[in-house]
């Protein structure tokens, strides 16, 4: 049995147990992080805690687990220029306050020291799916304009409360940040600030109190597709930062976002020929 030990970050302050787990061992299947709390095996101070215990930023965390075998990279595609990979739940695309392995330190791990990739866009912690990073000056140049031009297509796939009406449509609004609380508002009409999202939506299955969506993202603002379904009264399930916690809870999601991105096509105009008009898809884990 393995053994992970740790001090708990303020950035995790008040977190359940379990996220904590999911943030330090992302490698660890559902059914292992459920093994952890079965066998009482996650220890706070010293102490036995259940999943939903919260931790206080300065605890000593033990975790006691069954070792997973394979890696925590999965790569999707690679070249000389560029780094395709299918990001698990849980893991951050860059350090952050939370602590814990993040993307960035599995690519710099895997291509070397001499190189330092860089991820070309974001996901947030709990959003699986591909995600891609440039291994060059150039490739990333190129894919920055690529993505400010909005010469690709994104899909995700998600699952939300209740049934959309109408089953498909395109829609607009507006985004605006709050930095401090670390949101974001969407609103109907334009306001200093606001920036245009456009999100397009296709039901593509009813499933008892949900539907399983697929999201085309036209334009790329933080938090928009969370952000955008949960105005439209259609939050993801597992959000709880947009959606609806009570709903998650009842539908044991709390912590588990069902937000994944499962296709990319891009046109760099020749620019990166194994990347051009090439459509990349990895399965919805859900």
């Amino acid at each position: 049995m393995a053994h992970f030990s740790c001090t708990v970050p303020e950035g995790l302050h008040g977190a359940r147990a379990e996220a904590l787990v999911r943030r330090y061992l992302p490698e660890l299947s559902d059914a292992q992080v459920r093994a952890v709390f079965e066998h009482r095996d996650m220890k706070l101070d010293g102490q036995r805690v259940r999943r939903d215990a919260r931790v206080q930023a300065g605890q000593k965390a033990d975790i006691y687990y069954m070792e997973p075998a394979g890696t925590l990279l999965d790569i999707v595609y690679e070249d000389s220029s560029v780094l395709l990979v299918n990001k698990r739940a849980g893991m951050s695309v860059e350090r952050d306050s939370g602590g814990g392995v993040c993307v960035q330190d599995l690519v710099q791990r895997h291509t070397g020291e001499k190189i330092s990739p860089a991820a070309c866009h974001r996901l947030d912690n709990q959003t699986c799916g591909l995600l891609l990073f440039a291994k060059t000056e150039e490739a990333l140049s190129i894919l920055t304009d690529v993505f400010r031009n909005r010469t690709l297509e994104k899909h995700y796939t998600c699952l939300v409360r209740g049934s959309m009406k109408p089953p498909e449509a395109t829609c607009r609004a507006y985004l605006l940040k709050d930095p401090e609380a670390g949101r974001v508002r969407v609103l109907d009409q334009p306001e200093a600030g606001a920036r245009t999202i456009v999100t397009a939506y296709r039901t593509l299955s009813a499933e008892g109190s949900l539907s399983r969506l697929d999201v085309h993202l036209i334009t790329g603002r933080t938090h928009q597709i969370r952000a955008h379904l949960a105005a439209l009264g259609h939050p993801i399930l597992g959000d709880d930062l947009y959606g609806d916690r009570t709903f998650n809870r009842t539908m044991h999601a709390q912590g588990r976002l069902m937000l994944c991105s499962t296709s990319l096509c891009l046109d760099t105009g020749g620019r990166l020929p194994g990347l051009d008009h090439r459509l990349f898809t990895v399965p919805c884990p859900f």
